[in-house]
């Protein structure tokens, strides 16, 4: 037996040995997974998982198609943006009341943007990290332009000391828990405090955490968050959105797209609007309700487990697949943090093909994705990705590498989707 064949028997055992350790989080019977696929893209598109498709059966042969227009009371279709918000607020740290399913997360940036801007006139400053997920940086620059606010790009690290220099100038800090290129996990509590000492709030984007991360959105102070529904929450391709709100602030909260589902009395059909005294004022008009209905059957997944076991088996698969590029002599720069502490649920690699590289990991049935401008991006979503499956992933990659299969004609041209 050669080193390389004690390698791969090593680290064998130690896939099987982990995920004996963590095999009370395994879900992977929950979710349909293709034979001969890898799938490491959760973090941008969740696996279907098996109780979606007879939800929706249900809601578009019985509820919709027998029941009709009774379902909104009898299916409850009502208040379903605010029951999913609770389910959710239980994987994010969040009691209940604070959270309400509606819209995408660009609308619910700007809706807490100018509310923001309402609440503290005399504060006009807005900090966010200049590596956001660009539609934050799109969104903050339209509000601002709206609103009179003025945003300045501080990087994470220097967060805290920015914001004690700006002082009571300071309205907003804008910060992403989980960066989405490298996978890079940021101390929001520490920056959320740093925002409080001068007065300030603080919004979290949780897109690339919710599900995965062992989020506390109460205990650490948050003020606001928002998050999808699509990603580790598995609620399909264009899942609404979530706004968190916390309790203190709802009050205060007045949302700029004013409707007449945030309406206090919404069938009474009055010409004013008076918002709802609770999280439901940050609804605006009716809600996908399909897509709203899969999300909440998705959930169902999450079930008897707590996020700090689901996290723990998270860290486990990526620092085991960090363990496997070095057992197997993989030498690609890791964008990602190595220590646990400040690493979310995502692998990122740079490589300068790295788009024909996640191609050919594609034609071997590892399913990541790419991020400019050299990322090769591996999501590992804890409820479905086995540590086996992340050593299996990390053989493919040698082979890739070692063989050139990303210079094969064609995989270096590019989708519109990548």
């Amino acid at each position: 037996m050669d080193s390389t064949e004690r390698i791969t028997d090593r680290l064998t055992a130690r896939a099987l040995l982990l995920d004996t350790q963590h095999a009370a989080v395994d879900r992977r019977a929950a979710f349909v997974i293709p034979d001969g696929t890898v799938y490491l893209d959760g973090n941008s598109l969740g696996a279907l998982p098996r109780a979606v498709p007879d939800a929706v059966a249900d809601v578009t042969t019985r509820q919709w198609g027998q029941r009709l227009i009774r379902s909104w009371n009898e299916s409850d279709w009502w208040s379903a943006p605010e029951r999913v918000g609770n389910r959710i607020g239980e994987l994010v740290g969040a009691g209940a009341g604070q959270l309400v399913v509606t819209d995408s997360t660009s609308t619910n940036l700007f809706k807490v943007f100018v509310a923001v801007s309402r609440m503290d006139p005399g504060r006009t400053r807005v900090l966010i990290d200049p590596d956001s997920f660009p539609t934050d940086l799109y969104v903050l620059d339209s509000a601002a332009r709206l609103t009179g606010l003025t945003v300045e790009q501080v990087h994470p690290d220097r967060a805290a000391d920015r914001i004690a220099e700006i002082g009571d100038e300071l309205a907003l800090v804008v910060y992403s828990s989980v960066d989405y290129r490298t996978g890079e996990l940021w101390d929001l509590a520490a920056i959320t405090q740093a925002a409080h000492r001068v007065g300030a709030f603080a919004l979290w984007d949780l897109c690339h955490s919710a599900g995965a991360i062992d989020v506390r959105l109460d205990d650490d102070g948050a003020d606001f968050a928002v998050g999808c529904g699509y990603k580790y929450l598995n609620g399909g391709p264009g899942a609404p959105a979530w706004i968190y709100v916390r309790t203190e602030h709802q009050e205060r909260f007045h949302n700029p797209i004013a409707g007449w589902h945030g309406h206090a009395r919404p069938f009474g059909m009055e010409r004013d609007y008076d918002p709802a005294p609770s999280i439901s004022r940050a609804r605006s008009g009716t809600g996908p309700m399909l897509s709203l209905l899969s999300l909440e059957a998705a959930l169902t997944a999450y079930d008897g487990l707590s996020m700090a076991d689901v996290r723990a088996r998270s860290l486990s698969l990526t620092g085991f697949f960090i363990e496997c590029l070095g057992g197997l002599g993989i030498d690609l720069p890791l964008a990602t943090p190595a220590q646990d502490g400040r690493r979310g649920s995502q692998i990122s690699l740079r490589h300068p093909e790295a788009y024909a590289v996640v191609q050919a990991l594609m034609v071997r049935g590892v399913i990541g994705d790419f991020r400019e401008p050299d990322l090769i991006r591996l999501g590992f979503a804890p409820l479905y990705v086995s540590h086996a499956e992340a050593l299996a992933a990390a053989e493919h990659l040698s082979h890739v590498l070692r063989d050139k299969e990303f210079e094969s004609e064609g995989l270096a041209r590019r989708a519109t989707v990548t």
